[in-house]
């Protein structure tokens, strides 16, 4: 049975990018530039240690988003090739629109863009947020219309980065809030829109195989070891740093630990799930973030790992049931058990943090609210003031990124952005030519292929 290709759309996706890059070639060229050199050797030796300091951390990153969180993706069995692919293009597709955008906000100066290691990791922190929400919708969106939602999300999200951490001055280093708990609603919000009260029936190529949950176990493996640079890679060299990094380890340790035992509870034999294991073992990652490089006690940061990992895992057992059933809502990758689950309680732990922390570990983190030298009563309101700010930044996070999302999603049903047909869903043959396809294009590929084929027709 023929089965014809969606030429429409394949004929959009390089045209769209490479005017993308001449358009951003242009821009480079007239308004881009690097910084000059320092003329004082003190100066340029600050530079050189802030560099050495950072640029090992930076690497770090740059395994965990292209190779680490791809390879995480690749539980769809027949959808791996397509899901490391668009992983990597939409990093470097949405870091350099980042660079664009921040860089016209933040660093324009006599009409030029100055670039530096610091704009380029805050462009790929950007980038992180596209990363995550596509999972809401994998497999059954083009990579035309993953490209909208970056081009969309990246604005979206630094606008919303600028309300959250200067206009209400949210403490939020490692990205609990701004990152995780953002790209967790906008990516939900572009599900609900795109695929709207229709029930998504479950796809015969979107069961895991040992062999794919092998994969995407890898990748969990690679963003466990690595987190800890990605949390951290923002705090202040010194204490907040080495502290960051050690209650992330701590974190991370125990939501790994935890997720075995609520996976192997939470199942009649004892056997353990994968998608458990995959995403509870880094569920306290996202939750610490926001408490990362606050003085809090080691035990905090083991309970909140383990907290967190309860939640992933019970979020996938019930949550994501009953959502898909009463909201009709699309979650492939289960972003909202491992992103904003976790977010949500990261949050709430940073607002409590502020209350119970000790009063000389509240004073230096309250410095843009309370002056130095005050005294107890005024030290106690900037931690309550602190602690509402807190909330309020969870608050604008998830409103902001769910309407920002249902605009996005509805921009995605325009018909130049079709989404692939029902048999083509899940399937690296929409983008990908295989050695049997070559050898008899003609042929549908198996059996399921062509009994959707005729569900289709019907």
């Amino acid at each position: 049975m023929a089965v014809p290709p969606p030429t429409r759309p394949h004929r959009l996706l390089p045209l769209s990018l490479g005017l993308f890059q001449a358009a951003l070639l242009l821009f480079f060229t007239f308004f881009v530039t690097y910084d000059g050199p320092l003329a004082r050797l003190e100066d340029a030796n600050v530079v050189a240690n802030q560099l050495y300091g950072t640029f090992p951390l930076f690497q770090d990153i740059q395994v965990m988003l292209v190779v680490g969180l791809g390879l995480l993706l690749t539980f769809l069995p027949r959808y791996g090739l397509s899901v490391l692919t668009h992983n990597f293009l939409l990093f470097n597709f949405s870091t350099q629109w980042a660079l664009v955008l921040q860089g016209l906000l933040h660093h324009f100066q006599q009409g030029q863009v100055h670039l530096d290691l610091q704009s380029f990791l805050s462009a790929e922190f950007a980038a992180v947020t596209v990363l995550i929400s596509v999972g809401a919708v994998l497999g059954r969106t083009s990579l035309c219309q993953l490209l909208v939602v970056a081009t969309c999300e990246v604005a979206f999200y630094l606008i919303s980065e600028w309300v959250i951490i200067t206009q209400l001055g949210v403490l939020d280093v490692g990205g609990t809030i701004t990152i995780h708990v953002f790209s967790c609603y906008f990516g939900l919000g572009v599900s609900k829109a795109v695929f709207g009260a229709t029930p998504q029936p479950l796809h015969p190529k979107e069961t895991p195989t040992p062999r794919s949950d092998l994969q995407s176990l890898v990748g969990m493996l690679i963003l466990w070891v690595f987190w800890p640079s990605f949390v951290a890679v923002l705090c202040q060299p010194g204490d907040a740093q080495h502290r960051a990094i050690l209650n992330t380890l701590l974190a991370m340790s125990a939501s790994a630990v935890t997720a075995v035992v609520a996976s192997g509870l939470l199942a009649g034999d004892g056997k353990l799930s994968a998608s458990h294991l995959q995403n509870g073992s880094l569920a306290g990652g996202v939750a610490i973030g926001a408490v990362a490089d606050m003085a809090v006690p080691p035990v905090a940061a083991l309970a909140l790992g383990s907290l967190s990992a309860v939640a992933c895992v019970l979020g996938f057992k019930f949550l994501t049931p009953l959502l898909t059933r009463k909201l009709r809502l699309q979650d492939q990758c289960g972003i909202h058990n491992l992103h904003g689950l976790p977010g949500i309680i990261g949050a709430v732990a940073s607002a409590v943090a502020m209350l119970v922390a000790p009063g000389d570990a509240s004073r230096s983190h309250l410095s843009p609210v309370t002056p130095s030298g005050a005294n107890a009563s005024e030290v106690g309101s900037g931690v309550g003031r602190q602690a509402l700010c807190q909330a309020g930044g969870l608050a604008v996070a998830v409103g902001a990124s769910l309407l920002a999302g249902l605009l996005t999603g509805t921009a995605l049903r325009l018909p130049c952005l079709a989404r692939p047909p029902e048999r083509l869903c899940f399937d690296d043959s929409l983008y990908f030519k295989s050695q049997a396809q070559a050898e008899s294009p003609g042929l549908c590929g198996t059996a399921e292929e062509g009994a959707l084929a005729l569900k289709e027709r019907v």
